[in-house]
């Protein structure tokens, strides 16, 4: 019970985040799961167990604010699920550590073009994205999620944004596609399960409390996030993405050196 109760609350506060901000639920969850001993491919696969729910909740809401750009998420979800799905079959079969240093890197030079983009005066005008890009984007986004229980939002997010697009649209299209991005994770890491690729797989049953935990806190602060996001400004969106980005590329540098 005491495991629930925690989990409620760190996923009460990852998810209010992730949902007005575009990314931190993953992080957030893996990053507690690992402090508990967590091996890292079950830790990825408890928190997108948990996503499957917040992520469905997220993205119902977003869409019921208008917060969503359908041609943006027409290609954003299927390119996140392949990359996904491939993501899985890397994390379940080496070391995704690996990958954990360029992604830092990548996160902190983005927060750095996310800021310059919103603190500029005058604001440049929103910019439509084109297909391909938003394809190849999603791809590497579902993979760096399922590599590292966290990495769509971070990486989409922060990047759609860097790029010129929408601070609210950015953060309600990438929240409601990470749901379908989310269920293909999660159905390719029970794949690896069953056929035997996945030979170090924990009992994931054994973390049913922290996962019960998340899925609660997470679905209560999903609706009040995607209202947030409606009523602030697209500069103070962006300021506090840029913000955050740069706070998780610096943990996770620190990680990485400690």
């Amino acid at each position: 019970m005491e495991d629930v109760i925690l989990f409620a609350v760190v996923g009460f506060l990852a998810q209010l985040v992730d949902g007005a901000l575009g990314m931190a639920f993953g992080l957030v969850s893996s990053t507690v799961l690992l402090s508990f001993g967590v091996l890292p491919a079950t830790a990825s696969a408890s928190v997108h167990v948990a996503e499957m729910f917040t992520t469905a909740a997220s993205g119902a809401s977003h869409f019921l604010h208008r917060n969503v750009n359908y041609k943006t998420f027409l290609r954003l979800a299927p390119a996140g699920v392949v990359g996904g799905a491939l993501g899985v079959y890397v994390v379940t079969g080496i070391d995704g550590a690996v990958l954990r240093p360029f992604v830092a890197a990548y996160l902190g030079l983005m927060g750095i073009v996310v800021l310059y983009r919103v603190t500029r005066s005058p604001q440049p005008p929103p910019k439509q994205h084109s297909a391909p890009y938003t394809a190849a984007l999603g791809t590497v986004g579902g993979f760096a999620d399922a590599i590292g229980g966290g990495g769509w939002g971070p990486i989409v997010s922060s990047t759609l944004m860097a790029s010129g697009g929408e601070p609210h649209y950015v953060i309600g299209t990438e929240n409601a596609a990470e749901f379908l991005v989310t269920v293909a994770i999660s159905a390719a890491f029970a794949w690896s399960l069953f056929t035997g690729h996945w030979e170090e797989a924990g009992a994931i049953s054994d973390h049913a409390g922290a996962v019960g935990g998340l899925i609660i806190g997470g679905m209560v602060a999903a609706p009040v996030a995607s209202y947030v996001v409606k009523l602030v400004s697209p500069r103070k969106l962006g300021i506090a993405v840029g913000t955050l980005i740069l706070v998780m590329a610096a943990y996770q540098t620190w990680q990485l050196v400690g």
